[in-house]
């Protein structure tokens, strides 16, 4: 599922968060992943599961005796063919993603730089210049 809330936007960086929940009893993780809790604005406690070395989110679930997590697809090979099935906190979702579509893309990186607008110079910059 695409969750819109603002902590899965905060969190992951990005718009929204994509995860795949996974019965705990189907769920196995080998190494020991670095664990913050996070407090939401409803007062819920999730785990947050990070690998050590890189950082990657890995998964969340309830910080008492869960009984499914909420796997995050970045650190998941298989991604492109997990399509989400629902999305959730959409009153939250960011006003211009359905317009994403008609926005100029390139398959690299280096090919779209020429169509992008120039950068407004920084405040701190128009004082000095």
């Amino acid at each position: 599922m695409v969750c819109h809330c603002s902590d899965c936007q905060v969190l992951s960086g990005s718009p929204f968060r994509h995860v795949v929940p996974a019965d705990t009893q189907h769920f196995v993780l080998t190494g020991n992943p670095t664990v913050y809790v996070k407090v939401a604005d409803s007062g819920n406690r999730r785990v947050q599961a990070f690998c050590p070395a890189c950082g990657t989110p890995i998964y969340s679930s309830a910080t008492e005796s869960p009984t499914w997590v909420s796997i995050r697809l970045g650190c998941v090979s298989q991604r492109a063919a997990l399509k989400p099935s629902a999305q959730i906190w959409c009153h939250s979702a960011l006003p211009w993603l359905s317009e994403l579509s008609s926005v100029p893309g390139s398959p690299e990186q280096q090919a779209i730089s020429a169509a992008l607008p120039a950068p407004e110079p920084l405040a701190s910059a128009r004082k000095a210049a």
